[in-house]
């Protein structure tokens, strides 16, 4: 320090005030200042904010399920409705195919109504030549009602009647056949007696079966020839009565061969008609036939088509479904989004307010710290006022050296004023360096 000024000495009391002054600030300046106290510090993360970071980390990926879901059903609902397509497109087909079949049974339908129409025409023209008919049958009737009477055992008696016919001889005929078969019969008879005889055996059962036997068959024998002359007879008489009817009948079968022909042909148009009706029938069944297997295929496509729209609705359904999941997947998202937000806001908030605790607390720190000093200043400007209002005696100037510490606080100029002043008054005066 270089004295550059002598001058008076201040008041005693000051003098006192200045010394104690001085030792304090000596004493405080000595002993460095600890700022480790208020350094600057950030407030850690709250629990909020630890917990969006963890919420940030779980949620990461977390709709992924869900919209994997929603592919799967996609692409089933794409397989369900790749399905109806093609079920409808052959619905379509089949339909096609059925109308197809209806025209087809139309035009068959349509192709019996001539055979239908000819066959009304054939049977009418029958109707008509079989009206023709009866003519000929009246003229073969009157002819053969003048004939003497049917051929044939049912021609009754009297005049041209087949018993008018028969020969008076016939009777006698008969009973000298029949007398002679029943002597040949009863030599037969002796003739098996005589065989029994000769063997041991008359009387015994089996002449009597041969017997029994042998009679039997006589008797048939006798009863047929009887028969056969009968019949003789009235065969010729029969043929008798043919010849003189011949020229009758042969008039009368004239006409019923007339009315016959006249019948066949109605008959040939009958038939015709009724083969024409069978192919009118014949052609109306294939129609139907056709129509119906038309009919069986229309509710093939329909069933088919009803099968294509159930599979669209599925498909349509598992489409909904994957949508729906795929909404989930995003709401999911949504809301871990809010939560995570709002937890990050809530725990900034709360750390904020932890920093501004930590702002106040090293302020607070600071204060305390540089309290002394600051009542240090307090005092020495105090000093230095006293000194201003009591006049010194003698006084010199000195320009001391800063302290770093002085320098740092901004207060170097103050207290090397005061230091000055008070080391002035406390100095005797003297000359030199």
């Amino acid at each position: 320090m270089a004295i550059t000024e002598t001058r008076a000495l201040p008041a005693q009391f000051i003098e006192d005030l200045g010394t104690d002054y001085a030792k304090q600030l000596k004493a405080a300046t000595a002993v460095p200042l600890d700022t480790t106290k208020f350094a600057p510090s950030v407030a850690d993360q709250t629990a909020l904010q630890q917990q969006a970071t963890a919420l940030t980390g779980a949620g990461i990926g977390s709709y992924q399920p869900f919209v994997t879901a929603a592919q799967q059903a996609a692409t089933t609902a794409g397989t369900g409705l790749g399905l109806a397509q093609t079920g409808l497109g052959v619905a379509g087909q089949e339909l096609t195919g059925a109308g197809t079949a209806l025209g087809t049974a139309g035009t068959t339908t349509a192709g019996a109504q001539p055979f239908i129409g000819a066959a009304g025409t054939g049977l009418t023209q029958a109707g008509t030549t079989l009206g023709g008919v009866s003519p000929f049958i009246s003229a073969a009737g009157t002819g053969l009602g003048t004939a003497a009477g049917l051929t044939g055992t049912g021609a009754g008696t009297g005049t041209g009647s087949i018993a008018s016919y028969m020969s008076p001889y016939q009777q006698q005929v008969i009973d000298t056949s029949l007398a002679e078969f029943d002597r040949q019969a009863a030599a037969r008879q002796q003739a098996i007696s005589d065989q029994a005889v000769a063997l041991g055996g008359f009387g015994g059962g089996r002449e009597g079966v041969m017997q029994a036997e042998y009679q039997t068959q006589s008797d048939r024998n006798r009863a047929a020839l009887q028969a056969q002359l009968q019949a003789q007879g009235f065969t010729q008489a029969q043929a008798a009565r043919q010849a003189d009817l011949q020229n009758q009948m042969m008039l009368s079968q004239g006409q019923l061969g007339l009315g016959a022909a006249t019948s066949g042909l109605a008959q040939q148009q009958a038939q015709l008609g009724l083969n024409q009706l069978g192919l009118g029938q014949a052609q109306l069944g294939l129609g139907q036939a056709q129509a119906s297997q038309a009919g069986q295929q229309a509710g093939m496509a329909g069933q088919r088509a009803a099968l294509a729209q159930q599979q669209a609705g599925l498909g349509q359904a598992q489409l909904g479904l994957g949508q729906y999941q795929q909404g989930l997947g995003g709401a999911l998202q949504s809301f871990q989004g809010t939560d995570i937000a709002r937890a990050g806001q809530v725990g900034a908030a709360n750390q904020a307010q932890a920093q501004a605790v930590l702002g106040a607390q090293r302020e607070a720190a600071r204060l305390a710290a540089y309290e002394p000093l600051e009542r240090l200043g307090i005092y020495g400007s105090g000093v230095t006022g006293l000194m201003g209002g009591y006049p010194a005696q003698y006084q010199f100037t000195s320009q001391p050296d800063p302290s770093p510490l002085a320098t740092a606080l901004g207060v170097g100029t103050t207290l090397s004023g005061i230091y000055g002043n008070i080391s002035g008054a406390f100095t005797r005066p003297f000359t030199g360096q």
